[in-house]
Formats: C-alpha cells, structure tokens, sequence
C-alpha cells in the first residue's frame, strides 16, 4: 500500500542554516521510506504562515499551500526544538492553524484529518522533551490525528550544555531505535485506517 508523509520543521532558522530539528526529521523521513511511506519536508519559517485559526488568512498566507499538501498526506510528523521549556513559536503557530480542523468535516461528519496519522520529533539541550511531546500530542489529538503507540522521538542534551544534536559524531543507537519505533508505528497505523476508516460522525 503507498503512503505519504510531510514533515513540518518548526525550527526558527531559516534555510539553509543548519538545524538539527531538521537532521531529527530528515532521519525520520528515512526510517518512514524504510516502512514504505515517500515523504517531504518543509522548513515552516521559510514560509508567511500568518497568524489566525482559519483555513486561509488572506493575502499573502502560505499556509493554504501547507495545509493543502497535509491533507494530502497519510502521516503527519510535527518538529519543534525546545524553547525556554516549550515548543517554538512556530509549532504553536502551526497548531492555532489546524484549529480550523475542528468545523471542517467531510460529507460524514468526520474532521478532514480522521484517518490521517501524526508523529513528534522534538530536539534541544535542555530537559522537556516529554512536556513538548505532551503538549503537542494533546493539540494534533484535538483536531482529528490518531497518534500511534510511542510515535514520538527526540534528542536532548546536558542541561546548560554547548553541543547540538546536529553536531554530535554519531546519532545514538537509542534515538535511531526510538525513530525506526515511530516510523513503523506511524506506517502501520497508517496502513489500517486506510483500510478502515473511522465511522460516520453522527
């Protein structure tokens, strides 16, 4: 069965500066293309993602564009580094657009992203990991994605540290295994709703 993923890097540099959310997810991609799903990446901040809840903001709004290419998707992997505890502002702004989700349905009552799978990636060098996990699981949940068992993975450093995950020698053996975990989760749990779609919203 084919399936596709978009990856949405919330990093706040823009391209091409390097990013290790983005090495986070570009390795997550691979894991997925592994397990059968071709993906894309997009760098959120390289793109006039305006602020509001709705579907198309207006002149100028890239997030039509995004939103199209989402719904298109089968998984939906959201990045985000650690910020002073918290996702970035970017991810935040990400979430307040997929608000819109919750009057848009299909011609059964059901949200456009029922049947549509998301994952987590988070990086950063301080402790928070779970909390952002947490957070941002509990917004994709709201708007309609179905998150599989364990369909998170992430890299934090020393508290008060100096190195990336970008710039470490190696990807460690247990951050690999916990991508290879969400890709195969994310696929498989992909692969069943496709076959079985949530039922009519009544």
């Amino acid at each position: 069965m084919s399936l596709t993923a978009l990856a949405l890097n919330c990093t706040l540099k823009p391209s091409p500066a390097d990013s290790s959310c983005d090495l986070l997810l570009k390795q997550t991609l691979a894991a997925l293309q592994e397990q059968g799903a071709q993906g894309e990446l997009l760098r959120v901040v390289d793109y006039n993602i305006k602020p509001g809840v709705t579907s198309d903001e207006g002149d100028g709004d890239d997030w039509p564009m995004i939103r199209q290419k989402m719904l298109a998707a089968d998984i939906l992997i959201l990045g985000t580094p650690v910020w002073l505890g918290h996702p970035s502002s970017l991810c935040q702004r990400v979430l307040e657009r997929l608000d819109a989700l919750l009057s848009e349905t299909d011609d059964q009552g059901r949200m456009l992203s029922y049947g549509k799978v998301a994952g987590v990636a988070v990086v950063g060098n301080e402790d928070g990991a779970h909390h952002i996990v947490a957070q941002v699981y509990q917004g994709l949940n709201d708007v309609g994605f179905t998150l599989p068992a364990n369909s998170c993975t992430y890299w934090v450093g020393e508290a008060m540290g100096s190195i990336d995950f970008k710039d470490l020698p190696a990807t460690p053996d247990k951050v690999v295994q916990t991508t290879r975990v969400l890709a195969q989760n994310c696929v498989h749990l992909a692969r069943l709703l496709k076959q079985q779609q949530y039922p009519a919203q009544k």
